[in-house]
């Protein structure tokens, strides 16, 4: 990595967003706009916005990204909205049914790798639109998605341990999670078969609205860093995010809380690898009866 993206990663955590785009804007100042948006590369490696005004213009919004990022950073679509002319967004397919009913852009597209959208006035990536907009966390505070709640049990708990292939070090081994299951009633939501003892032992359909539906339907999420966590926080779910000692730039394991989702407490590996402690603090939490209170409110 860069030192200027280091720099970034550090401002990001430290929630020092004022030094995080001033070193967004000598990044961009540093591009060479031939490559813009390079086909040579895969799609979550380029860039997309070259600073031009989106104010009074048509705007595309492509989401190159993972489903968790786009879900992060769609609460910004109405901000964007308010200033453009007109506001397209190419989105994810699996995530077209949770957004499609929501009146914030124009247009909801469905994205084909093979055949994207030809350039608008203004094209932007997702997750440039905090940047862009230069918006704080706190601009769009959740929920901004909602999904009817799945019926389950008073107390349920939603389960996910498996984070995505490109980083194994999230995920975490799933038989570490039998304590939990043991103090409460248990979903997974994960689109596997488990063992832990579940009300869903054959897993969660993979359906974005369906796993959304039961996300809204229990009383407290326990994730580890994958798209689950960011659908948990932005339905304003009570969501207990597990992370790996060096964990991704938008979280801070030090503060254990998020300016992303108000709803979400951290708990970091004290060493990598070390699961097996912060599954044995997310124990002691869970048999708090002030914890079991909050999370069922």
């Amino acid at each position: 990595m860069s030192l200027l993206h280091d720099q970034w990663v550090r401002a990001m955590r430290e929630r020092d967003y004022d030094r995080a785009w001033e070193l967004c804007e000598r990044t961009l100042a540093a591009r060479d706009p031939a490559t813009r948006d390079d086909a040579s590369l895969p799609y979550h490696l380029r860039w997309v916005w070259d600073g031009r005004p989106f104010d009074g213009r048509e705007v595309l919004v492509r989401c190159y990204h993972g489903l968790g990022d786009t879900i992060q950073f769609a609460r910004y679509l109405p901000s964007l909205r308010e200033r453009a002319a007109s506001v397209t967004v190419e989105v994810q397919p699996r995530l077209m049914g949770l957004f499609r009913d929501l009146d914030v852009v124009d247009r909801w597209v469905p994205f084909d790798p093979a055949r994207p959208l030809p350039p608008s006035g203004c094209d932007i990536e997702i997750m440039e639109l905090a940047f862009a907009l230069r918006a704080l966390p706190g601009a769009a505070p959740p929920p901004y998605l909602h999904a009817a709640p799945a019926l389950l049990p008073g107390g349920t708990i939603g389960l996910c341990y498996r984070a995505g292939d490109w980083d194994d070090a999230r995920s975490v081994p799933p038989a570490l999670l039998a304590p939990l299951c043991a103090m409460r009633p248990a979903i997974t939501l994960v689109s596997e078969p488990t063992d832990l003892a579940v009300l869903n032992p054959r897993g969660c359909p993979f359906d974005v609205e369906t796993t959304a539906s039961l996300v809204a339907g229990v009383d407290l999420v326990i994730t580890v860093d994958t798209m689950i966590a960011h659908l948990a926080g932005a339905l304003g779910k009570p969501t207990w995010l597990l992370l790996k000692s060096e964990p991704d730039w938008r979280w801070c394991p030090v503060t254990g809380l998020s300016d992303w989702y108000p709803s979400m407490r951290l708990f970091g590996q004290p060493r990598p690898g070390d699961w097996e402690s912060v599954i044995a603090e997310v124990a002691r939490e869970l048999s708090d009866p002030a914890i079991r209170r909050e999370s069922s409110r």
